[in-house]
């Protein structure tokens, strides 16, 4: 465990833990990613879903990702959001490796201090550190105040670049962010060029002299309301009665968005004896399926209920790196048999 004393917020953006972690009441709890845990992720040896619901918090199923470049992940600046803006609960912050996208000074300054912020642009070759934060709905909400949402920032799926979750690898596909909005919010460029935070540290990006650039070199779809946690990811594992041509394959394929991909997943599938397979996550033969994409989340709603209540639906990271949604088996699986070879669900499925 640490404190926000041990990573400040000034000056701007702050200091970050080399961790991934959830933070809560001005303190942070590191994060172990464990893909047999149902959220994907450990704190102090409890799956991190567990721990959020013995704090009456959401899980990362009803939470957002939302690339976070600049103070956002710092502790500090979480405690004076909950202090000075209500937010409330928990929120986890996964450490994210960005390729083609860099945080650069912006071109004007922050009333409160003077100091001058960051903003997200495109940049061939760059490879930088920055984080994902998984928030709620209402975190979210606090958020779009303190970033002046629709003035100052906007909130954008973000296409340019890749983001990849450094500790499990997951590839998050046109993940959201606050990008430039107004003019004092585009890069700054000096001769010519953005310059990186990375490179220049506050103290001298305070006393540059440049101009605006014309835009950020980004690919954005500008987000209008408040976004759905189930549009993220915009894919869906399945292995049992949802495959193609399956005996349920109807339910999914109306909201189908391009055609289904093999992929295989960490795990064990046992026969539950009633023509579906159980899945459970972690060690095992492994799982073979597709990646279905969607055009959103709306089929989920659906899907939930026809899943049942045996069944919980999660984001997992595939072998091939693809962050999707999939319905994991939560009921016992006593006496059910372990299919050990993938493709005998194949035969008893559907």
């Amino acid at each position: 465990m640490f404190t926000d004393a041990e990573f400040p917020a000034a000056p701007y953006p702050g200091t970050r833990p080399p961790c991934s972690f959830v933070h809560d009441d001005g303190r942070g709890w590191p994060l172990t990613a464990d893909p047999a845990a149902l959220s994907g992720w450990r704190v102090e040896g409890t799956d991190l879903d567990a721990w959020l619901t013995a704090r009456n918090a959401a899980p990362l199923a009803d939470r957002l990702p939302l690339l976070s470049y600049g103070s956002n992940p710092n502790p500090a600046k979480l405690t004076w959001l909950r202090d000075a803006l209500g937010l409330c609960g928990p929120v986890a912050v996964l450490r994210a490796r960005c390729e083609g996208l860099a945080a650069v000074w912006a071109a004007g300054f922050r009333v409160v201090d003077d100091q001058r912020p960051v903003v997200l642009a495109a940049s061939p070759g760059a490879d930088e550190e920055h984080a994902v934060l998984m928030v709620t709905r209402e975190q979210l909400a606090v958020l779009d105040v303190c970033e002046g949402r629709g003035e100052r920032y906007h909130l954008a799926r973000v296409s340019a670049g890749r983001v990849t979750l450094i500790d499990d690898g997951g590839v998050l596909d046109r993940v959201p962010a606050y990008v430039g909005a107004s003019t004092i919010r585009r890069p700054l460029l000096v001769d010519g060029a953005p310059v990186r935070c990375a490179d220049v540290p506050q103290e001298v990006a305070v006393g540059l002299v440049g101009e605006p650039a014309p835009n950020d070199g980004l690919d954005l779809d500008v987000l209008v309301g408040a976004p759905d946690p189930a549009d993220y990811p915009g894919a869906l594992f399945v292995y049992g009665t949802l495959q193609p041509r399956a005996s349920a394959w109807h339910l999914l394929a109306p909201h189908v968005a391009g055609e289904p991909r093999r992929a295989r997943l960490g795990g064990t599938l046992f026969d539950t004896g009633f023509g579906y397979p159980a899945l459970r996550l972690g060690a095992g033969p492994g799982v073979s399926g597709w990646t279905v994409p969607l055009r959103d989340g709306a089929a989920l709603a659906a899907l939930d209920e026809y899943e049942g209540e045996e069944y919980v639906r999660v984001r997992v990271v595939t072998a091939g790196g693809d962050v999707c949604w999939t319905y994991v088996w939560v009921a016992p699986v006593t006496g059910m048999a372990a299919l050990t070879d993938p493709w005998d669900a194949q035969s008893t499925i559907g």
